[in-house]
């Protein structure tokens, strides 16, 4: 499942950085998460980078774009380039 970022967010700039498929970017109040581009940061890190660096904790798992671990590893070979 993508991730999604709460209106707790203070727009702090760290997390945009972090994300290694651009899926952060700033929205017109707070960062927001393109759930067609976040893979949890499967293919790249054991954890999502985002969530590891957030200091108010607001980035929690989107309900509304459930994906295994196999979804998840599919979209990151989409995006890079990878898939078959």
């Amino acid at each position: 499942m993508a991730l999604l970022i709460t209106d707790e967010c203070i727009n702090c700039d760290v997390c945009e950085p972090e994300c290694p498929n651009s899926a952060i970017s700033p929205g017109e109040e707070i960062y927001e998460i393109d759930p067609m581009l976040c893979t949890e940061c499967v293919g790249h890190y054991d954890e999502p980078q985002c969530q590891q660096v957030c200091p108010v904790d607001c980035i929690p798992h989107d309900p509304d774009h459930q994906e295994s671990h196999d979804e998840l590893m599919q979209k990151y070979m989409i995006i890079t380039g990878q898939a078959s």
